[in-house]
């Protein structure tokens, strides 16, 4: 019988933000992750890292090789604070993984550590903050001549978002393969030595729950920047979020939130993740006489 597949789960967010998110009530990174992960592969095995924390012990070269692939999660750190050493040594370790040509899949934040660690770069979006649904996602050329990574998604999708900075430029290697007209880079999927990671702007692991709490903690800013009026005005449409998410055939709430099953179907939502299992790490697996788990 073959062994089941392993993978390491990379949470970004440091310890007390992890600690935030619990206390408002907001499922972990890398929790959401091991459930996406475990939705498509149910026997999957997996490891938790958290790289910020100094207690950590950062994997080699060889203990990478133990891995079938690599999940980055979301952060709340941005790429382009180059000087902070939380950052540097994710970076490094997604080098490292190149060049042990483990594959990779990256959430937003894991996304552009990737692009970063392949030569690209990532800069603050200079039209602000993308939150809550990215409208009018569209697939590239490349996506529709028949990219792996998005074989059985809808040509233009909405997708669940939160986050200020985008990759500015792509790395040597790497492919456009989604843009909307907020932020260009919506999906990559990077070529670089040895390996290959896949990845996207926006989160296919949360669901609406998820969205309307993060909202929720980050309403100070969201009205600052004139997403809402006030907080009241903020919650209410959290209130929509969660209640569609719990009756999500809600005709009334689709059509106000003007959501549809791009967002809400998880088979739809996650297509990109589970075509990176079954396209990317099944086929290298198999190499190595490892079944699906």
């Amino acid at each position: 019988m073959s062994a089941p597949l392993r993978f390491l789960i990379i949470d970004g967010y440091p310890r007390n933000r992890r600690d935030e998110l619990v206390a408002a009530g907001i499922t972990p990174a890398w929790k959401l992750h091991v459930h996406m992960l475990l939705r498509h592969l149910p026997n999957a095995e997996y490891d938790i890292l958290f790289p910020c924390d100094n207690d950590t012990a950062i994997p080699s070269g060889e203990d990478l090789e133990r891995y079938d692939g690599l999940i980055w999660t979301g952060s709340c750190l941005s790429v382009t604070d180059s000087g902070d050493p939380r950052i540097r040594v994710q970076i490094e370790l997604a080098r490292c993984s190149f060049e042990q040509g483990v594959p990779g899949w990256g959430s937003c934040w894991g996304l552009q550590i990737g692009a970063v660690a392949a030569g690209g770069e990532v800069s603050a979006n200079p039209r602000g903050k993308e939150v809550g649904i990215a409208r009018k996602i569209s697939q590239t050329a490349d996506a529709h001549q028949g990219h792996p990574m998005f074989v059985g998604k809808p040509h233009v999708f909405e997708a669940f978002c939160i986050h200020d900075d985008m990759v500015s430029r792509i790395p040597e290697g790497g492919v456009l393969l989604a843009s909307n007209s907020f932020t260009q880079v919506q999906a990559l999927a990077i070529a670089h030595k040895k390996g290959v990671l896949w990845g996207t702007q926006y989160h296919l692991e949360y669901d609406l729950r998820e969205i309307a709490r993060m909202m929720v903690l980050h309403q100070e800013q969201l009205i600052g920047q004139g997403f809402f009026s006030n907080a009241d005005d903020l919650s209410r449409h959290a209130d929509k979020m969660e209640a569609l998410y719990k009756e999500p055939h809600r005709k009334d709430l689709r059509w106000q939130l003007g959501i549809d099953d791009d967002v809400l179907s998880d088979d739809i939502r996650q297509r990109e993740f589970a075509n990176w299992i079954h396209r990317l790490v099944m086929p290298r697996a198999a190499q190595h006489g490892k079944g699906e788990g």
